[in-house]
């Protein structure tokens, strides 16, 4: 296990430099151009490098600050919003790969599930958004992200009510999009672990079928949601983008969508080394959860 761990280890470093790279490579950008074409552009991305080398991430062109406290701002809202969605998944996803692993529930549901897979994260929010305003009756002006813990700890309805309202459209957008991921890692796990040989030998010896989907069939399939775990990550964050920008959270998707639009490259540099960092450590941490579950190497 240790040396699997290791291995593991060496990857996810290797992953963060190349993403220390592509921030790099991005951050760039933002350099007035000089002479010299190829060789200039390289000599400032080596410049660039060792800048974030020694933690200095630059400055923003928009605002003047600093590009590290721009991020770190946002981020947290970013966060909850990314764990929120992740709770929604799980217990949306987790029921649906299930059930979809029925073999006659799966063939029924399949042109449905086409459908809505195929729908834009952006066209579910906006349907989200119209829900809440028109049938629900929700004021369209709360904005931002919900100082929840405060509002819980101070017991008033009305401020919780309030929270929970900014934070559940957002979260259902993202939940969905992490959903998806759940169960589709799931019902693929359930069909290679159901026609698994071992199954039939260990019934051969006196096991009932439920003893052996507890026993070992779980925890294959457990295995095998962890093991994409890095790809369920970057799902959430990629949905975290729009829905923050549809539904006016504060968080750092909907900067760097902006810091893209107005050229502010030291932040969209930023921010994308730290969703990059983000993914490849959920990768890691989910590949030695599957490895301690099911013995078993997520993406050899």
């Amino acid at each position: 296990m240790w040396r699997f761990g290791l291995r593991r280890a060496g990857r996810f470093a290797l992953g963060l430099l190349g993403a220390i790279l592509m921030a790099a490579v991005v951050a760039a950008q933002a350099a007035p151009p000089g002479k010299g074409g190829v060789s200039h552009f390289i000599g400032t991305v080596l410049s660039r490098l060792g800048e974030f080398v020694r933690f200095d991430f630059g400055s923003s062109a928009i605002t003047a600050a600093s590009a590290a406290q721009e991020v770190a701002q946002r981020l947290p809202a970013t966060l909850e919003l990314v764990a929120a969605g992740a709770l929604v998944a799980a217990l949306i996803g987790i029921p649906l790969g299930i059930v979809l692993s029925i073999g006659r529930a799966s063939r029924a549901a399949a042109p449905l599930i086409q459908i809505v897979a195929a729908a834009p994260v952006f066209c579910a929010a906006l349907a989200l958004l119209w829900l809440s305003v028109q049938v629900l009756h929700w004021d369209a002006q709360l904005q931002g992200a919900p100082d929840l813990w405060s509002a819980l700890a101070s017991g008033h309805g009305a401020a919780i009510r309030d929270a929970f309202r900014l934070l559940a459209l957002p979260a259902l957008t993202v939940g969905a999009a992490g959903a998806a991921g759940v169960q589709l890692a799931l019902r693929r796990a359930a069909n290679e672990s159901r026609d698994a040989p071992y199954r039939r030998g260990l019934r051969m010896m006196g096991l009932t079928p439920f003893e052996v989907d507890r026993l070992y069939l779980v925890p294959q399939v457990l295995a095998g949601v962890l093991a994409n775990l890095g790809e369920i990550a970057l799902s959430l964050f990629s949905a975290a983008a729009v829905a923050e920008w549809v539904f006016g959270w504060p968080g750092a998707a909907v900067l760097f969508l902006k810091s893209v639009a107005l050229h502010d490259w030291s932040v969209v540099a930023l921010v994308l080394f730290a969703f990059a960092a983000i993914t490849l450590f959920a990768e890691f941490v989910g590949s030695l959860g599957a490895r301690a579950l099911a013995g078993i190497e997520a993406n050899p």
